[in-house]
């Protein structure tokens, strides 16, 4: 029986072929992003490529850092709700998207990488991971980061970047030929590394836009379906990160604003929904859908606190993109279950090792005055 049998719980014989498990990092693109974006797996077979084995090459590239994710090791606790205004109900029977509905929300705000301790920078990817409690004991979780598009399409190109962009230990950074290599043969993830690049980062986390990148669809009350893109758009004005900001000696600075701003009130982001046409794409996170398609503001994030991670909170939070709703339903887009397979093989591991507080500490949040 294929891994993918094991998984799925498929009987022999019922997939022609496996699916390659690959996973990586747009590092290529933005120099000590390594780890940048959320985990992908699949299935070659289980012989030759496994979600550990990936897991394993993570911490090849990151080294070993017990107790902490092996992605998106940085980071800290946020809290609040989400109040829907009906708008999304006619797209989607999830109860999170009923009018007036009031969602309790968790989740995380992240830096990229494997570097638990790593320190703030401009090039590295941000990201947001929520939690949504719905009635019923209903759950949907995602994961987000602040770049528009994926660097890949397919776990195998996903495995092959994280080799590619593996920094060199006398330079701290990818070597630039096997980076030049790695997009000669991957012309997709050249195209979408330009408008990673392209995109305006700007000088926080309250100010980022989060993108969900893949495809998912919105099933409705009489079962029609709708392929979907989201963000989260943020009411703050977006300023831009300046270089001056990202040398600061305070090696915490992203997160210092965040707990500051937090202390001085809430921070919030429109959930949109970009809805998407027969014609666009929902198998491919590399391409950005045509301008100018419909979208759809269905309600209200506040983020209201912000704590350190231990045990019992964000911490011990698997972020899997297939935790979804009623109403909710994933794409055809390959690395959904690639996701799924190898965080929670991340998460397993982690779970049986001892644990070391976050560079985001008590220190930090008292600082700020939390």
């Amino acid at each position: 029986m294929t891994l993918l049998n094991d998984l799925t719980g498929a009987p022999p014989g019922t997939t022609t072929r496996a699916l390659l498990l690959r996973l990586s990092t747009i590092g290529a693109v933005l120099a000590g992003s390594v780890g940048a974006f959320a985990y992908a797996g699949g299935w070659l077979s289980p012989a030759t490529l496994t979600p550990a084995h990936v897991i394993d090459r993570f911490e090849q590239v990151n080294g070993p850092h017990p107790g902490f994710r092996r992605n998106h090791a940085k980071g800290l606790c946020v809290a609040g709700r989400f109040v829907a205004n009906g708008a999304g109900a006619r797209l989607s029977k999830a109860n999170v998207f009923a009018a007036n509905r009031v969602t309790p929300v968790e989740g995380r705000v992240a830096l990229a990488g494997g570097q638990p301790y790593a320190a703030d920078a401009l090039a590295t990817v941000r990201s947001l991971a929520l939690r949504f409690r719905l009635p019923g004991g209903e759950e949907w979780r995602t994961g987000m980061n602040n770049i528009p598009v994926f660097p890949v399409r397919t776990p195998e190109a996903f495995y092959e970047q994280l080799l590619a962009a593996k920094p060199d230990p006398a330079t701290g950074k990818p070597d630039p030929e096997r980076l030049k290599s790695f997009f000669a043969n991957h012309p997709k993830s050249a195209k979408a590394a330009a408008l990673i690049k392209a995109r305006t980062i700007t000088s926080g986390f309250a100010d980022s836009t989060f993108w969900g990148l893949n495809a998912f669809r919105f099933v409705a009350a009489d079962g029609s379906a709708t392929p979907v893109r989201w963000a989260f758009v943020p009411e703050m004005q977006a300023t831009p990160e300046t270089a001056a900001r990202s040398a600061m000696t305070d090696k915490n600075y992203l997160f210092d604003d965040l707990i500051a701003q937090l202390r001085h009130g809430p921070r919030r982001w429109q959930l949109i929904a970009t809805l998407g046409q027969p014609s666009d794409a929902t198998d491919d996170a590399t391409l950005p859908w045509p301008a100018g398609r419909e979208t759809v503001d269905t309600g209200t994030l506040t983020l209201t606190n912000a704590v350190p991670e231990e045990a019992g909170n964000c911490r011990d939070i698997n972020f899997d993109p297939l935790v979804l709703p009623d109403g909710i339903a994933p794409s055809d887009d390959p690395l959904l279950s690639a996701r799924s397979a190898a965080y929670s093989r991340s998460f397993t591991r982690r779970a049986g090792e001892a644990k070391s507080a976050s560079a985001v500490s008590e220190m930090t949040t008292q600082g700020a005055g939390l």
